[in-house]
């Protein structure tokens, strides 16, 4: 069910934005998003049912009843703007408070302005990452969510066999070779990233690293592998949580709900 809301200062005039927080939830991302871009905003948090489902009242927010979305209420107008979807969210609030940030990389190489092919590295990363992080990287993780619910399952003794074997099957033949696959995809990546920098698009985190958070959050206790199998990637998840921004999101969310957690 719904928890408070928390007011944001705002200025006379400025739009009223809300986020619409849900506990352990791809919007913890957007909440890590406008620390990071200053943006003003209220915050309205929700628990999960005992389904570990998302509570019905974000259904009045946006017919499908999933979090993060974001309304923005402006003056003279009666119906606010409804944003859903974490990358759509993401880009639009760059494009409004970005400009000024390093949260986009610069996107054309010197003298190849509106040139396909003269973007640099960082932006072509940047432009790959946003997408990749819901597009391949957290399907694997929902699936894994899905596969330790079938082993976890309160089944008679008799059929436990068969549901360990389903998840086994599915783990060995699918889900742990392509875990693999993208681990080591970005264990290269921040190898080599632009610059020598800490972060997959160069020397500044972007939001296309405030993008793969969550999944990556989500990795630490559901790919199956270590610090020690993938160091750069712990020490990167590790660099993003330093960030002063992903503090304060973490401290506003324990002030309101006593406590924060990145996995159910």
């Amino acid at each position: 069910m719904a928890s408070h809301a928390r007011p944001e200062t705002t200025g006379t005039g400025e739009p009223k934005i809300t986020l619409h927080w849900l506990e352990v939830s791809r919007a913890h991302r957007i909440l890590f998003l406008f620390e990071e871009l200053g943006v003003p905003y209220q915050l309205k948090t929700y628990k999960r049912t005992k389904e570990r489902l998302a509570p019905p009242e974000l259904k009045n927010i946006h017919p499908l009843g999933k979090s993060p979305v974001v309304t923005i209420e402006t003056s003279g107008s009666t119906t606010p703007v409804v944003l859903a979807e974490s990358a759509a969210i993401v880009e639009y609030f760059c494009d409004y408070y970005g400009k000024s940030t390093t949260l986009v990389p610069t996107r054309y190489q010197e003298g190849k302005d509106g040139k396909i092919g003269g973007e640099t590295e960082s932006w072509l990363r940047y432009r790959m990452f946003m997408h990749y992080a819901e597009g391949s990287l957290m399907p694997l993780m929902l699936l894994s969510l899905i596969v330790g619910s079938i082993r976890n399952a309160p089944v008679p003794f008799f059929i436990k066999p068969i549901t360990n074997s389903v998840a086994g099957k599915v783990e060995s033949s699918f889900l742990q070779r392509n875990m693999k696959n993208h681990y080591d995809f970005l264990e290269s990546q921040l190898a080599t990233s632009p610059d020598a920098g800490d972060y997959l698009c160069g020397k500044d985190a972007t939001a296309a690293d405030i993008m793969l958070s969550f999944p990556l959050e989500a990795g630490q206790s559901r790919s199956g592998f270590t610090q020690s199998q993938y160091p750069r990637v712990w020490a990167y998840i590790e660099r993003l949580h330093e960030r002063d921004a992903y503090k304060r999101a973490v401290a506003k969310i324990v002030e309101i709900e006593g406590d924060f957690k990145t996995t159910l």
